[in-house]
């Protein structure tokens, strides 16, 4: 059977598929609800949430569904910046605010380094199942204490090496991220540009070096990337953009728009929005700033001094000024809803497999 594998057994899903933790307000507690109870896996993007935020969503998603479910934190990364680059940052912005109709402002990005430490206590606290890491390796002592509870954990490699990584410090499981996935890699050991490696290439690589289970991810939208990954031995597959379209999703509906009329040639890389390197569909925000990259603060300061702008944009439709993350294979995009998705991927999964058996 194509979804009787390592990771089902293990999360106690009956597809082997996993809803990306989409941070940003794309994983409602009512998609992430819809993908468990259809029998895949489904995440909340908890990266920027607050305590209550994340608190209250865990809890609805509790009540939407018994089966289990994953929450998807951001490890943070030690980075520093002066007050003359906060101050150069603003000023770049500060054009793009007048469009908006917004003040210009000297904006200084707070950061809350308690956060990270404070959501793994909310994970414990609310016996979430499943735990996912991005940008890194979470401290040893933060493992233990996930793992004591036996709470399963997931980290996210872009490079063998990175995979190596997450195995020796304890995950059980690893997602090879190809360079096609839409929004935010995981990359944190290699260096961005060194690891833009594709899905096919990279899953392979990784399978073979580590012994426990890999997830592929990275520009699977259908059943064909389904297969495609599990015949590369990945034991299932991690799905961001697919779930963005669907009705269940907070994503913006501007943002959904452009997935579903956009086209492969019309996603690029860009540190514009967060000071870190992400895929989405190009627009005017990402043109006014992509020749100032020396003055876009590191993430997650960017991400900080542009939330207003966002925010601001979505209030007033302007897709111009939005993050709109979409992987490379958006014509593949629908709007239907979650569970409707799942039950597609496994039919056509068994189709494609009883063709080649």
């Amino acid at each position: 059977m194509w979804n009787n594998t390592q990771v089902t057994n293990m999360l106690s899903i009956q597809y082997p598929i996993i809803q990306a933790g989409m941070a940003g307000g794309v994983t409602s507690p009512e998609l992430v609800a819809a993908v468990s109870n259809a029998g895949a896996l489904g995440s909340i993007g908890a990266g920027y949430m607050t305590m209550e935020s994340l608190e209250n969503t865990i809890q609805t998603v509790k009540t939407l569904t018994t089966n289990p479910f994953s929450v998807n934190i951001f490890v943070p990364e030690q980075t520093a910046v002066t007050e003359e680059e906060i101050a150069s940052a603003n000023e770049l912005l500060n054009p793009i605010r007048k469009q908006l109709g917004m003040d210009p402002t000297y904006k200084r990005p707070m950061i809350n380094d308690e956060l990270f430490h404070k959501q793994i206590d909310l994970i414990i606290q609310h016996r979430v199942p499943i735990c996912s890491f991005t940008f890194g390796i979470p401290p040893k002592n933060e493992i233990a204490r996930l793992k004591e509870k036996g709470i399963i954990l997931i980290g996210t490699a872009t490079s063998v090496n990175e995979a190596l990584l997450n195995e020796k410090a304890g995950m059980d499981m690893i997602v090879a991220q190809g360079s096609e996935a839409g929004g935010h890699r995981g990359s944190f050991a290699t260096a961005f540009d060194l690891a833009m490696i594709g899905t096919m290439a990279l899953v392979p690589q990784i399978v073979d070096a580590v012994s426990i289970p890999v997830i592929a991810a990275g520009g699977i939208m259908d059943g064909r990337g389904v297969l495609a990954s599990l015949i590369l031995g990945a034991q299932a597959v991690q799905m961001g953009t697919a779930f963005v379209t669907c009705i269940e999703s907070g994503a913006h509906p501007l943002h959904k728009q452009a997935i579903l009329e956009g086209t492969e040639d019309q996603t690029v890389v860009t540190a514009t929005f967060s000071g870190k390197p992400a895929r989405g569909m190009n627009n005017k925000f990402i043109q006014m700033l992509q020749d100032q990259q020396h003055n876009i603060l590191p993430y997650p300061y960017q991400n900080v001094l542009t939330q207003d702008i966002r925010k601001e944009a979505g209030k007033q439709n302007r897709p111009e000024f939005l993050a709109l993350w979409s992987g490379q294979h958006p014509r593949s995009s629908r709007q239907i809803h979650a569970a409707e998705l799942i039950i597609g991927l496994a039919a056509q999964v068994r189709r494609l497999a009883e063709t080649f058996s």
